[in-house]
């Protein structure tokens, strides 16, 4: 989170504390419920440690652990740009409806997804009755919901940000938008292929922690690419535009693009059955 933008001069943030006491300013309701998520995912990666159970080749609660650590940062990473809107703004229609969008989406899918791994079933691509079927349609479209919310912020962020540089704003509202574009389109993209195995062995040996197969090809990795783009690409076209002041929007957008290309890349390289690194 603390990557997805530049901290604001009225925001000094320098280690964790006052890091946490800049994003609650910022938004606390949303801000809250990243950091709960991120706390939840630390009581289940204590309960891992004393149960063995295997699900699809890893740990039952690996995938839980995930959504709850990625969700949570979306929602840190989204609280932070709407303090970079004017004070009026924060409270507006559109940013209100992201804002318990964000929350409703996250948790019905997290409580889910939590659910079964405590089961020791699937969620996802699980169809084995009616319920699991409904269910698992309903959390497509909340994820889609979820990733949708990414383009009223970056509207009014391109139109309410004044307060940032012309450079870093511009970081942000791409980051925001691709997120919808390169996040959802993977999404879309692993459901219609039924899984995010291309060749190799579906359940077989991944990276560590990030779990992405080694063996053959995985949808995953351009989903990521998009998911995580309005934490990575303020953060390089920050850099990269602080090192060339002049050219600073130009530097952004080329980022932008290597970004898609990279991603785009990413989703060629898996569609091709072969891993990002194999081992």
């Amino acid at each position: 989170m603390s990557s997805a933008t530049l901290p604001l001069p009225q925001d000094p943030v320098r280690g964790p504390v006052p890091l946490l006491r800049a994003v609650r300013r910022r938004d606390p309701v949303l801000a809250d419920f990243g950091l709960a998520l991120l706390a939840i995912a630390l009581i289940l990666a204590a309960a891992w440690l004393f149960d063995a159970r295997q699900l699809h080749g890893e740990g039952v609660w690996a995938k839980p652990i995930k959504f709850l650590l990625s969700v949570g940062l979306f929602a840190l990473t989204n609280a932070w740009f709407i303090g970079d809107l004017p004070e009026a703004r924060r409270g507006a229609a559109p940013i209100r409806a992201a804002r318990w969008t964000i929350i409703g989406a996250g948790t019905f899918e997290l409580v889910y997804i939590t659910w079964q791994a405590a089961l020791g079933q699937p969620s996802h691509f699980n169809e084995a009755t009616p319920f699991h079927m409904v269910m698992y349609a309903l959390m497509g479209i909340g994820a889609i919901t979820l990733t949708a919310t990414t383009v009223p912020l970056a509207r009014e962020i391109a139109r309410h940000g004044t307060g940032l540089s012309p450079a870093l704003r511009l970081a942000i509202v791409l980051g925001l938008v691709l997120t919808f574009i390169l996040g959802t389109g993977a999404g879309v993209a692993i459901a219609a292929y039924g899984g995010h195995a291309v060749g190799g062995v579906a359940d077989g040996p991944g990276l560590p922690l990030l779990g992405w197969s080694t063996t053959g090809g995985d949808l995953r990795v351009p989903h990521f690419l998009g998911i995580h783009a309005p934490q990575l690409l303020p953060l390089a076209g920050a850099g990269l535009a602080a090192a060339w002041p002049r050219r600073a929007r130009a530097v952004v957008w080329l980022v932008s693009a290597l970004y898609i290309l990279v991603t785009l890349a990413a989703f060629a390289q898996a569609l091709l059955g072969r891993p990002l690194i194999g081992l």
